[in-house]
Formats: C-alpha cells, sequence, structure tokens
C-alpha cells in the first residue's frame, strides 16, 4: 500500500487549515502558498474534503475554507479513506462487498495480510487531526 499525493496533500491541507483555525476563512492560495502545493491540485483535494463533510467553503472576497469541526473529531484514517479509498495491503483483505477471494480458504497467508490491514487501519484510526498539530 502506497499513499498518493492526494492523500498526503489532504493532510497537509487539512493540518494547514487546523493550524489557523481561527473561525475565519481561509484563501486556497494562501494554503497552496504555505504547503507548496499548485494551486490547481490544492482546488481539488479541497473540494473532495469539502463533499465528505471536512471543509466549508465560502465564496467571494472574503471567502476561503475552514474546518467545519473541530481539530480533535477528524480522524485521520477516515482523511485518508475519503482521498484513497480502502487502504488494504492487498485486495484480498479490502472490504468490497463481492470481492471475496476464491482462494481465502486455502491461502497460506491471508491471515498475514489480514493482520497487517487491521495493523495499518488501527495506527492511522489511532490519530486525530489535533494530534498532528
Amino acid at each position: 500500500m502506497k499513499i498518493s499525493t492526494k492523500g498526503r496533500y489532504a493532510l497537509k491541507v487539512m493540518t494547514d487549515l487546523a493550524l489557523h483555525n481561527d473561525g475565519e476563512y481561509i484563501a486556497l492560495k494562501d494554503i497552496a502558498a504555505r504547503q507548496n502545493i499548485a494551486v490547481k491540485y490544492t482546488e481539488q483535494i479541497v473540494s473532495v474534503l469539502g463533499k465528505a463533510g471536512y471543509v466549508e467553503s465560502m465564496r467571494g472576497v472574503s471567502g476561503g475554507h475552514r474546518l467545519a469541526k473541530a481539530p480533535s473529531e477528524y480522524v485521520i484514517g477516515d482523511i485518508l479513506r475519503t482521498m484513497e479509498g480502502q487502504l488494504a495491503p492487498v485486495g484480498c483483505t479490502a472490504d468490497i462487498k463481492g470481492t471475496t477471494c476464491p482462494m481465502s480458504e486455502s491461502c497460506s497467508t491471508v491471515s498475514f495480510w489480514r493482520g497487517l490491514d487491521k495493523v495499518i487501519n488501527e495506527y492511522v484510526d489511532s490519530f486525530t487531526l489535533q494530534d498532528l498539530i
């Protein structure tokens, strides 16, 4: 499993919003500049985060973006799964309906992969945005 730039940058955007969380909206260009991310790419990330309900946006001169909740209410695993989908190390551990591997009953390695999947998810779910800032 490898976290893409979308996942990594989403955490950077969310931590930036958390660090500057004074209730005011923050201009996208300011977030992008502080985090060294292209404005267009930041727009794509904020769009997904907004649709997920993590970020509130307002248009206009004094518009921008801000967190929808307190930093302590955001679980890092939820943010990553929003951007990346499942964090499963291999397909047979992904919790997707109808994708059960026909070999899982006789596979000698499936318990290893399930254990790794559990460790990954427990780890990313043990941190909040508040912990990162």
